[in-house]
């Protein structure tokens, strides 16, 4: 069934207009080129993701389109607005999730709230019904009287999403939303995340390191060094790599890759101790192989196989030739390198 509207909604996306549009943008810090002539649209109720490894130039991209930073050069518009002649319009339209937590953590959440309203001048005769209705949306209105300090992290993540609806934008912007949470509070996140788009017809533009995440966006742009590699939908940047991915623990892997290479035109490696190949077809091609094995090689065996359908982790290594680090470390780690990277 999830399979299913996921392909009605990819179709409708296909046939929305750009809410975002971006014309060779550009962004240097004297000799650093952060960002490197980049064009591409946003289709009005879609998931974008923007995927790369840290210092790619993801969250400069963000800053820029949500006003927060200037560009060297180029045009983008938003919801029909130009972010540098109409910068007060193009704000009214956007939320924004940072990668660093924002909250007062001194009020409760409903007062965070009420003061984002105060902020953005939601009228106060819809104050009360907006935040009531942000509160059950994010499942947080048995906790609208606690003190944020006290909250974990998923429920701040959580508060600060519901905080950027107040206002009720068009496009919501999620920098890394889902940074130094477990597994769990991150797929709950995503779930709230889908909801949004489906529910209530919102533009989500977000950004990520994380392979598994931006398996949920609709289109994906792969982003490294500042310049866009590849955008298209998961499913057809897979197709990029095409073959399932085999590996194979032998009892001997010298004898086994010449087998692969004399009776089956398979170029093989060996990494780690494993034999790596591709087929365009392991479930046939294995059952074969095993059947084959005793006549070829008497006395080899295979020990341990494993096949792994293509993953956006042999996208962009291919596109790349690097996989994405993936930031790990204590909080202390993490906040040093989200600072280091304001700039990039």
């Amino acid at each position: 069934m999830q399979t299913i509207m996921s392909n009605v909604l990819e179709a409708q996306s296909e046939n929305e207009p750009a809410i975002i549009e971006v014309e060779h943008l550009s962004k240097s810090f004297d000799k650093l080129v952060a960002v490197n002539d980049v064009s591409f649209e946003v289709r009005r109720g879609e998931i974008f993701g923007f995927l790369g490894p840290n210092g790619a130039g993801k969250s400069t991209t963000i800053k820029i389109l949500c006003t927060l930073m200037k560009p060297s050069a180029g045009n983008i518009r938003l919801a029909g607005h130009n972010i540098l002649t109409e910068p007060d319009v193009v704000r009214h339209n956007i939320g924004i999730i940072f990668q660093d937590p924002t909250l007062d953590s001194g009020l409760t959440a409903q007062e965070n709230l009420n003061f984002h309203c105060m902020m953005y001048h939601v009228p106060p005769t819809e104050r009360a019904e907006r935040i009531t209705y942000v509160l059950a949306l994010m499942d947080l209105t048995d906790h609208k009287d606690r003190v944020v300090k006290t909250f974990s992290g998923g429920m701040k993540r959580r508060l600060e999403i519901a905080r950027g609806l107040l206002h009720r934008p068009q496009v919501l912007f999620l920098d890394e939303p889902t940074v130094g949470l477990d597994p769990q509070t991150r797929n709950y996140i995503w779930e709230y995340v889908r909801s949004l788009r489906d529910r209530h017809h919102t533009t989500i533009f977000m950004t990520t390191h994380y392979m598994d995440e931006a398996e949920n966006c609709d289109r994906i742009a792969i982003i490294d060094q500042g310049s866009i590699v590849a955008l298209d939908t998961p499913k057809n940047l897979k197709a990029m790599v095409g073959q399932d991915q085999i590996e194979l623990h032998t009892s001997h892997n010298q004898q086994t890759l010449d087998v692969l290479k004399t009776h089956y035109n398979i170029e093989a490696s060996e990494h780690n101790g494993q034999i790596l190949f591709q087929s365009a077809e392991a479930e046939r091609f294995l059952p074969r192989l095993l059947t084959d094995l005793p006549g070829l090689a008497p006395g080899l065996t295979i020990e341990t196989m494993n096949v792994r359908r293509p993953s956006l982790e042999d996208v962009f290594l291919k596109l790349t030739g690097r996989t994405i680090r993936h930031e790990e470390g204590g909080k202390d780690e993490r906040r040093s390198n989200l600072r280091r990277r304001g700039r990039l």
